[in-house]
């Protein structure tokens, strides 16, 4: 039993490992870096199959392109395009001036910070819609990357050379839109966790309240579930007071 859970999380670490490297690549990955990724585990063609359905879920392509925004909503488009159209006004910059402003937002010249700021927006779109189908607007994301990119500007002088630049602030955007994901991903969990709760209460006073063919009191209720007080309070408010078959009165 130890070495299956051994070798399933080892498997989810490696796949954790094979979607950030694709991200990285702009969302694209190797069948060749997928099999040597997973070369240790001795995967059979189904387990195969179900990574490569796995990272195109996720917009990954294996060995080739793929389009990002199928998925966006009317809203999220139209939010899209305004965002894209009004970014048309940026300068385009030569490689040697891209590479003057690297070097001086390394020295710390905040005018040339500001500047690299705004080349690098649209970079930041590049990257929200790689992970638009993740349960998170493409505004917010977008908001995510800018601020981490604000940031990352300040951070240059750990960086050093100009040629590393764009890979780090690259990082740092992706970073930050894993994180806003992870936490929307968190908070649907917790809102589950809530739902569940609530449902639990519910369905227990419902059935009470049947056999004694009125509402049940909270004391009631701990009394027939052995449930604590507590437990039974937060459903009710997360309920905003709606389990109609309790009669929640004032807690003592």
């Amino acid at each position: 039993m130890g070495n299956i859970d051994n070798k399933e999380k080892e498997f989810a670490e490696i796949l954790k490992l094979v979607t950030r490297t694709a991200r990285e690549n702009k969302n694209t990955i190797s069948k060749e870096q997928i099999d040597m990724a997973f070369s240790e585990l001795d995967l059979d063609e189904k387990q195969l199959t179900m990574v490569y359905d796995y990272l195109k879920s996720h917009k990954i392509g294996v060995g080739e392109d793929v389009s990002f925004d199928e998925d966006l909503t009317e809203e999220e488009k139209n939010y899209l395009d305004d965002y894209i159209e009004s970014l048309k006004s940026i300068d385009k910059l030569s490689d040697g001036e891209l590479e003057a402003l690297q070097m001086s937002a390394i020295a710390g010249d905040k005018n040339a910070q500001d500047k690299l700021i705004e080349n690098y927006l649209p970079l930041v779109v590049d990257v929200a819609r790689m992970y638009s189908e993740q349960g998170v607007f493409i505004e917010d994301l977008i908001g995510e990357g800018n601020v981490a990119l604000t940031k990352g500007v300040t951070m240059l002088e750990a960086v050093g050379e100009p040629q590393e630049v764009e890979a780090f602030l690259y990082k740092l955007i992706l970073d930050a839109m894993e994180k806003i994901i992870q936490e929307n991903l968190s908070e649907d969990a917790g809102m589950q966790k809530v739902l569940n709760l609530v449902n639990e209460v519910a369905d227990k006073a419902k059935e009470l309240s049947e056999d004694l063919r009125r509402k049940v009191t909270v004391e009631e209720l701990m009394e027939e579930t052995g449930w604590d007080e507590d437990k039974i309070r937060d459903a009710i408010k997360f309920s905003g007071d709606n389990i109609e078959d309790i009669d929640s009165g004032e807690k003592k």
